[in-house]
């Protein structure tokens, strides 16, 4: 055995001495025959003999961000007068990137004098080198966050009553749909109609709120209902929450009370919705009858 060998030998167990110690957890730093650091020492503590086989391992080097390197490294006999033998590979990384991410750090590893230990620097070196090869990997991207999509149900209802027409109970009313955003009308008057729409947890909300406690002569003639995702507004017949007052024989609100049920299916007609009308009142209209 050279003396030459010798000294190599004993500087790459004393370098996996401070790689264990810089890397003290288990899985680290994993060599490729774990028997190969005692044959190297029953080498040593000969005179004569083969050679034992080459140390080999893998560092893993954890990045504080993008991705994890694993280190490939094998030390030729006479390292570190040789040159090091080390492959860097990355699941982070394409393959452009990985090729280049070698080539720098061969070059790097080249600026170490002969006899120079170079595995711990190199493990450094990545450290603070790595980030921009993996930015630019075409496997690389920030995460996506998944937006999870919320399905709600979009509510429409036709409330009757057989009159609407005290200022407080109109007002509760008013205020009530403006609070939850629904849209619709108030016919106050004899008899009294309500449409809202919206999600159907405010509708709901609604109906329990105008209901209570104590008005008796109301009722939900009819509702529809739809699965949406989104807020739905494209379902809407209407834009505003309205009070509407249609006279009947010249008279307002404040005299007989009765509404021109005429002008109120006109104004259905409007919105698309002839078919409440003979929900509400158990009459077809005259367009429905021809």
């Amino acid at each position: 055995m050279s003396d030459s060998i010798k000294e190599c030998l004993e500087l790459q167990l004393l370098e996996m001495e401070m790689l264990f110690s810089m890397f003290p957890n288990k899985g680290e730093v994993c060599l490729e025959d774990a028997n190969s650091l005692r044959r190297v020492r029953n080498y040593l503590d000969r005179s004569n003999g083969p050679l034992p086989p080459k140390i080999g391992f893998v560092i893993m080097v954890i990045m504080a961000s993008k991705g994890d390197i694993e280190l490939q490294v094998s030390f030729p006999h006479n390292y570190p007068n040789a040159k090091l033998q080390l492959f860097g590979r990355s699941y982070g990384l394409d393959r452009q990137q990985q090729l280049r991410l070698n080539q720098n750090l061969t070059s790097y590893i080249g600026t170490f004098d002969p006899g120079e230990l170079c595995v711990c620097a190199a493990v450094q070196w990545l450290r603070d080198n790595s980030a921009p090869y993996f930015q630019n990997s075409k496997l690389f991207s920030e995460p996506i966050i998944k937006v999870k999509t919320v399905k709600t149900v979009f509510h429409r209802m036709w409330i009757y009553s057989h009159q609407i027409c005290r200022q407080e109970l109109r007002k509760r009313i008013l205020e009530s749909a403006k609070r939850l955003s629904l849209t619709g009308f108030i016919l106050t008057g004899k008899p009294g109609i309500i449409c809202v729409e919206g999600s159907k947890n405010q509708c709901e909300e609604f109906w329990h709120t105008i209901r209570y406690p104590n008005w008796k002569h109301i009722s939900c003639k009819h509702a529809e209902s739809v699965q949406i995702e989104g807020d739905g507004d494209e379902l809407r017949l209407f834009q505003i929450f309205q009070e509407l007052q249609f006279e009947s024989n010249g008279h307002s609100v404040r005299h007989d009370y009765h509404m021109d049920l005429g002008k109120f299916l006109e104004f259905l007609k409007k919105h698309h919705s002839e078919h409440i009308f003979q929900i509400l009142f158990g009459i077809e209209s005259k367009s429905q009858e021809n």
